[in-house]
């Protein structure tokens, strides 16, 4: 009888290591990059640019050298000391469903699909016919992203330069937690009228070719839970606790037994 309850007791210790085991991050599970010398000599993407969309919100300044000549092409600036995210909002020009801005003087301008470049080029070349050493410089008021799950600072950050990567906009976020699932970072895009989306595995370096790489305005990436990310939310069973309680149950009833 007692050799029989020392080889269960000896099997239960065993799957308690092994349940141990198993819930445990491996580290092929946490580090990123980890085929790095592929990245050794690699070709550098081309510069991005972002394409302007429907609801962008774009500032637009135009200068010259006689600043009265271009006053009528320029929205009424605030007061130095009102300057905020907000009060530049309103001050830009709001991309209409139909792609285009209401520009002073020259009326509706079709700038969706334009990148920022292509629309200074634009107005300039409109422009030139009223100020000949006209200056045209655009920025995207609106250019934001949205990180959320396993991040350690989950949020909506804005970028400022318009040129973000997905390892950058991690690193706004904090980081990944040790809890997120490194094979399948979701990003979520909204594309010509149309919702993509693609999940990347960060551990490798592939994903340094993919369109998603640089992130365009209003994307949202999404860091899923690894497997142990879910288990310690409490939908799946934690194992090495559940054979701890198991095994003090069944001591308790061999105890009361003998």
């Amino acid at each position: 009888m007692q050799y029989n309850q020392y080889q269960y007791m000896r099997r239960l210790l065993l799957l308690l290591v092994a349940g141990s085991l198993f819930s445990c991050a491996t580290k092929k599970e946490i580090i990123y990059f980890q085929d790095s010398e592929a990245l050794n000599q690699s070709e550098i993407q081309k510069a991005f640019e972002p394409l302007i969309e429907p609801n962008d919100i774009l500032h637009i300044s135009i200068s010259s050298f006689d600043a009265t000549l271009v006053a009528p092409f320029n929205k009424e600036k605030v007061a130095q000391n009102a300057v905020n995210e907000q009060s530049l909002s309103l001050q830009g020009y709001l991309v209409s469903p139909e792609g285009t801005i209401n520009f002073p003087v020259l009326g509706p301008v079709n700038v969706a699909g334009k990148t920022r470049s292509g629309i200074e080029q634009l107005l300039k070349s409109k422009l030139t016919d009223y100020v000949t050493d006209v200056v045209v410089d655009v920025r995207i008021l609106n250019f934001k992203v949205t990180v959320l799950g396993e991040g350690n600072a989950p949020g909506v950050y804005t970028i400022r330069n318009e040129r973000v990567t997905l390892p950058e906009a991690l690193g706004l976020a904090g980081d990944l937690t040790e809890d997120a699932d490194r094979n399948n970072i979701m990003i979520i895009r909204e594309e010509d009228g149309k919702r993509i989306v693609s999940k990347l595995d960060i551990t490798s370096t592939e994903f340094f070719g993919s369109k998603f790489f640089f992130l365009k305005q209003n994307d949202v990436i999404y860091a899923e839970p690894s497997l142990r990310g879910v288990k310690k939310s409490g939908f799946i069973p934690d194992i090495p606790a559940l054979l701890s309680l198991v095994t003090v149950v069944l001591s308790a009833v061999i105890l009361i037994t003998r």
